[in-house]
């Protein structure tokens, strides 16, 4: 596997991206260590890609996306979180009533616990922003508790 088709899996598997729907939730704790390496590692291996920016369109599950790139490198909407599509969710939103939306819509990052698709997980979600600061992404990294 050439090291831009191991980043663009490792995006897909750790990298929350809702580019269409992006909205706001209160309250930003105290980073998990290990949630905290986990999303410093994706930030600093999509940052040898290029800039992140929004392109064109995907089409992802049931959903049209716009397309975010990073660089030259076309990345898709997904999770790493299990679902029905290749063993994980796809075309996934954040809750607009969840804890994360919040910060995201003010630009800032969220770092707790939330409930996804039923189950408890200990998260990041960082806003991916591109050139001009405006919020295109969110780099997402979680664990099952």
């Amino acid at each position: 596997m050439n090291r831009k088709s191991f980043l663009v899996g490792l995006l897909a598997a750790g990298c929350l991206v809702a580019t269409s729907t992006v909205m706001t939730s209160p309250g930003n704790a105290q980073a998990d260590p290990k949630v905290a390496k986990a999303m410093a590692i994706l930030k600093a291996e999509t940052a040898k890609l290029g800039a992140p920016k929004v392109e064109g369109t995907d089409q992802t599950a049931d959903k049209t996306t716009p397309g975010l790139y990073f660089g030259a490198t076309k990345v898709r909407v997904s999770t790493n979180v299990p679902g029905s599509v290749h063993g994980r969710a796809l075309g996934t939103i954040l809750d607009p009533k969840g804890k994360a939306i919040v910060n995201i819509n003010k630009g800032e990052a969220f770092y707790g616990e939330v409930d996804i698709l039923g189950k408890p997980y200990v998260t990041g979600y960082d806003p991916i922003k591109d050139a001009s600061g405006k919020v295109i992404g969110i780099w997402y990294v979680g664990y099952e508790k």
